[in-house]
């Protein structure tokens, strides 16, 4: 029988994974407007693109916080294994968000604005890329013995973790076409649903690769996506990623204005749940399961009385956010 001390570690998994993939979700669209600002033309569309998210962006980082925050009270092994594990690609995601956010502040009071610019598209690429290292990284496994990292400086550097970086940058640049469309209009808006179509085709590629990689990562992932009865459990993952897929590409064509963005949020959802899957009840794979790596169940009740308060704020405060901000933007709206 399932006892109160066994499903805490199931509460709090899901409180961590919640936050994570809100900041992939919400950040993601962030830093997919800063890869695309190299690809805008002038400093007007630029100001168009920055303008939209100006109000948003900086709160979206308390998802970023929770996350980091949660997994080193809720799964403390899991934390000392990762950061050792994942020093360098973490400390870089780190620095380049910094730059990203100096820069964006920066930008709308400097008047030679070519160093600020660079400092927010090249953030936002190195930011995003260490992100899909670290995700891919983790999905094939760290080495460990209990809970002690055991693996060399560079183990997160492999081909897999590569193809996730590339794929994530892909990935948040959908994010922000697709958000470019909902916010902005007249030709940005155009551009931006040029773009939507061209990334989609890349993010499709993206997630076929990943998905045909995976299961080679590891027997146990092939166990499961091509082993009865766990490969019933996960057909609809690329079953629904194919439906999403389409209804966007549709989307777009049909010149929509919300669904390109409410769809590759879909689309983010359901690899999202197909890697999780794949892995689940790991939290580190191949051995650290939510169980193994949980802290004791006192720390977690205590922690979780806390979180009960804490998460509807934040919820409660980013819903608000956006909704204050919503509509169109344009050029004088936003820090002057």
């Amino acid at each position: 029988m399932t006892t109160t001390i066994d499903l805490l570690p199931l509460v709090w998994f899901g409180i961590i994974g919640f936050g994570v993939f809100m900041y992939v979700l919400l950040d993601g669209f962030v830093l997919g407007i800063g890869i695309l600002s190299g690809f805008a033309h002038g400093e007007y569309e630029r100001d168009i693109m920055m303008n939209s998210v100006a109000p948003i962006w900086d709160g979206n980082e308390t998802w970023l916080v929770l996350g980091g925050t949660g997994l080193l009270a809720a799964f403390p092994a899991a934390y000392t294994v990762l950061l050792p594990a994942l020093y360098l690609p973490l400390s870089l995601m780190l620095i380049a968000l910094i730059f990203r956010g100096v820069a964006f502040e920066f930008r709308f009071k400097a008047e030679r604005k070519f160093g600020w610019n660079t400092a927010f598209n090249l953030g936002s690429i190195v930011a995003t890329f260490c992100q899909g290292v670290t995700l891919g990284a983790i999905v094939q496994g760290v080495a460990t013995d209990g809970a002690q990292y055991v693996g060399g400086v560079f183990d997160w550097l492999s081909p897999f973790s590569l193809l996730t970086g590339v794929s994530l940058v892909v990935g948040y640049a959908l994010l922000g076409a697709t958000w470019m469309v909902m916010k902005t209009a007249g030709n940005l808006q155009q551009k931006a649903y040029g773009w939507s179509r061209m990334l989609l085709t890349g993010v499709i590629v993206c997630m076929a690769l990943v998905s045909l990689y995976v299961p080679f990562l590891d027997g146990d992932y092939a166990q499961r996506w091509f082993g009865l009865p766990h490969a019933l459990l996960l057909v609809p993952f690329p079953l629904a990623a194919v439906a999403v897929s389409y209804a966007l590409y549709a989307s777009v064509l049909r010149r929509s204005e919300y669904w390109p963005f409410l769809l590759s949020l879909a689309m983010f959802a359901v690899g999202y749940g197909g890697l999780a899957a794949s892995f689940w009840p790991h939290i580190i794979p191949p051995d650290l399961t939510i169980w193994n790596a949980a802290a004791p169940p006192e720390s977690q009740r205590f922690l979780l009385v806390g979180m009960v308060f804490l998460l509807p704020f934040i919820l409660f405060y980013t819903g608000w956010s956006y909704w204050i901000f919503r509509g169109k933007v344009s050029r004088d709206m936003g820090y002057h």
